[in-house]
């Protein structure tokens, strides 16, 4: 719709931008880089933030990134994950019929892991997305599954993500166990006013656009609005672009970002 007017080549502001186009900063890279410390010396992490900050983009960057060294990643994203269809998802996902009961299948992916290790020099990443709705009994299973040779050593490395409440869970004293064992943490925080304006611009080049189209001030209004939440400067952005291209505005201004906000996104 406003795609034309703005003379975009491809539509910005969604999910599915391409990892190589994705807007990048230094918090950005550091939980990468941390990711990628856990994935090689097969660690538990965790990364949590409130909704919409972006976890599961960085998520798909380091899955996108470690792919090319040696390493499979397995992603689930499962509100109800039991122990049982743990284990089933990461086998198929391996390409493997899992046993019915869990502990068969538990000692099946060891045996496959070890397998993928001796034979295709290839270490396992698992992903759990969504892990704040976790229940206890899934994560004391994941305490087990990390409990391999007399607890000297892990099989892979897990990665749990989730909002606020995942970190709040795992402060529980019946969670104790499993919160001892967390290797790294990650604390995705919002975007500040700048990054919230290189952002913004990153998605606009992504489009093929090569001016400015927002104003400072207009930056300013989104940013207040979506407090530096990725996902509602994508809304923001997202309904002003189709104002402007109604009213034939090759520019957006403050005025025309809080009309939106209170016509649309209040």
């Amino acid at each position: 719709m406003f795609e034309d007017f703005y003379e975009f080549t491809v539509t910005p502001f969604t999910r599915s931008i391409p990892v190589k186009s994705l807007y990048r900063d230094n918090d950005r890279d550091e939980y990468i880089d941390r990711l990628k410390y856990a994935a090689k010396n097969r660690l538990f992490a965790v990364l949590f933030g409130e909704s919409g900050v972006g976890k599961t983009t960085i998520l798909r960057r380091f899955g996108d990134e470690i792919k090319q060294n040696g390493y499979t990643v397995i992603y689930i994203a499962d509100s109800k994950l039991t122990p049982r269809y743990f284990y089933k998802g990461i086998l198929e996902q391996l390409g493997f019929e899992s046993k019915y009961f869990r502990g068969d299948a538990k000692r099946q992916l060891h045996k496959e892991i070890e397998i993928m290790k001796a034979v295709h020099d290839t270490s396992l990443v698992t992903i759990c997305d969504e892990a704040h709705l976790m229940s206890h009994d899934m994560l004391e299973e994941v305490r087990f599954l990390l409990n391999t040779k007399m607890d000297s050593t892990s099989p892979m490395a897990l990665i749990l993500s989730g909002q606020v409440g995942l970190r709040d869970n795992l402060r529980l004293q019946s969670n104790a166990a499993i919160r001892q064992r967390i290797d790294i943490q990650c604390q995705v925080n919002k975007f500040d006013i700048s990054q919230t304006a290189g952002y913004i611009k990153t998605h606009l080049a992504y489009a093929g656009c090569t001016k400015d189209i927002f104003t400072e001030s207009a930056i300013d209004d989104i940013f207040k609005y979506s407090c530096g939440i990725s996902r509602l400067i994508n809304k923001a952005c997202v309904a002003s672009l189709m104002y402007g291209s109604q009213n034939r505005k090759a520019i957006i201004d403050d005025r025309m970002v809080k009309l939106v906000i209170e016509s649309e996104l209040a």
